[in-house]
């Protein structure tokens, strides 16, 4: 079972995220937060797998609760919740070391997928900020098992639009096809390339001539 705290302000929030985590049967709930010292003070009594963190706490942003937290508990996947789409924060959670960076707008299509992107040690960014951002990161290495050329005609398909920054349920709606196929399709894009997170995903496509 994977353990899981929310550290949010607002009650609606904490409502829908709670709402979320308990239609998935891997994830426990251990614990909710509403302010910075607060979310320290459960992670140490309860040593989550995982802390969905809103960025702008009352007492102490999120940023500084994560540079508090990571020494102690160096193996906590935290996860960065917020409505500010800017990258000069993004930057700076990634640097305190946040493992994701979820805009609220985009957290009931995508949190789950992000949970699981940072648990297998990947780094999460919301696929809206990717674009402008992995230009500036440097080249991964890439362990590819197949060349592009392996994907189904369907996979090229939601590849394209995994790099467009379309999220799971978006995928499915454009394409009449259900979330768990979504899923389905990107493992096997990833098994097959080699390739885990996104931001490795755009660079491919791009060097492949996938996307301008």
């Amino acid at each position: 079972m994977i353990k899981v705290l929310i550290a949010d302000d607002h009650a609606i929030v904490r409502a829908g995220l709670r709402a979320l985590l308990l239609e998935e049967q891997e994830f426990a709930l251990v614990g909710e937060a509403v302010g910075g010292y607060e979310a320290i003070d459960l992670v140490e009594k309860t040593s989550p797998d995982v802390l969905i963190l809103d960025l702008s706490l009352p007492d102490l942003d999120g940023i500084s609760v994560t540079r508090k937290i990571k020494p102690g508990f160096p193996e906590l996947k935290i996860l960065i919740l917020t409505l500010h789409e800017d990258e000069a924060l993004l930057k700076e959670a990634i640097k305190a070391g946040a493992a994701g960076y979820i805009l609220k707008r985009a957290a009931e299509a995508e949190l789950i997928s992000a949970i699981r992107v940072v648990l297998r040690g990947d780094l999460y960014i919301d696929p809206s900020m990717v674009r402008g951002l992995f230009d500036e990161i440097p080249n991964p290495q890439i362990n590819q098992k197949e060349p592009v050329e392996s994907l189904t005609p369907r996979e090229t398909e939601i590849l394209k639009l995994i790099v467009e920054g379309f999220t799971n349920r978006q995928i499915g709606q454009d394409l009449n096809i259900s979330i768990r196929t979504v899923e389905g399709h990107r493992s096997n894009i990833s098994d097959k390339l080699g390739l885990h997170s996104r931001v490795e995903l755009v660079r491919y496509a791009r060097q492949h001539g996938l996307i301008e």
